[in-house]
């Protein structure tokens, strides 16, 4: 039986270490066929990043950091040259100022906002327009995002309004690429313990009551998300934009 993605090109931005979400999503799109290529922040994540590469047969890897205008046409350039078309981005890119997420949010700094909101939400529009001249027709851009965008999370702060900002940016970017046959879409997973969520302090309390208290009673895990963005890459999602899915073990259904 042919593998969903095959001959499908997946861009995929956020892998940090083995235990990140995008790495789990780069192993499930080359298992279902894809060719992918990942991007790094600089040279310290490089080391870990090209390990990973190679683990999969990355067709290439590319510095990209997304607070830096520069970066954006540089990574165009490169799918360019190695890809010239490809089929799928993945978004998995969020950061918040530490003294922003450990203080009260009243607190939060001017310039705390703006870099929350600049690498977490703006830089998927940003993407989206340096890239979508090369997305095929039928193809699928997704985001990760998480339930602090609409709930409160104790230490989420800033980065629930970031969240919330790249779910909105995701609703409008679905109807503007639509006219392209572009799809785009949102993630929301459950806690994970990754290098990103480990600078929110209730993240453990939140694994923990998901396993009291979510209907599956158990907690999700990269595997579980990867899942999600199999079927968001493939056609069997070709009618599915604008919307974000909760992988999450239903959690977010229960009332507190």
């Amino acid at each position: 039986m042919e593998k969903i993605l095959t001959g499908k090109r997946a861009l995929i931005l956020g892998v940090a270490n083995e235990r990140s979400i995008a790495w789990g999503i780069t192993k499930a799109f080359k298992a279902h066929g894809a060719s992918v290529a990942l991007t790094y922040l600089n040279d310290q994540l490089k080391k870990r990043v090209e390990p990973l590469a190679k683990e999969v047969g990355a067709d290439f890897i590319h510095e990209t950091d997304v607070t830096i205008d520069e970066h954006y046409g540089r990574l165009a350039d490169r799918v360019k040259s190695e890809w010239g078309e490809f089929d799928i981005l993945v978004h998995s890119l969020a950061f918040a100022n530490k003294d922003d997420l450990h203080g009260r949010f009243v607190a939060t700094s001017r310039e705390g906002f703006k870099l929350a909101c600049d690498i977490s939400a703006f830089s998927l529009i940003g993407l989206s327009n340096c890239l979508k001249s090369m997305i095929r027709p039928e193809g699928s851009i997704m985001a990760m995002t998480y339930h602090g965008s609409i709930k409160v999370l104790e230490g989420y702060n800033v980065m629930g309004v970031a969240k919330a900002a790249l779910e909105a940016s995701t609703r409008y970017l679905a109807n503007d690429l639509g006219q392209d046959k572009v799809r785009v879409n949102c993630i929301s997973a459950g806690p994970i313990r990754t290098l990103a969520s480990s600078a929110v302090k209730s993240a453990k309390n939140a694994a923990e009551l998901i396993e009291q208290k979510a209907p599956l009673r158990r907690n999700v895990n990269i595997d579980d998300v990867a899942g999600t963005a199999v079927y968001l890459a493939s056609s069997l999602s070709a009618a599915v934009t604008g919307q974000v899915i909760y992988v999450d073990s239903g959690i977010s259904i229960m009332a507190m």
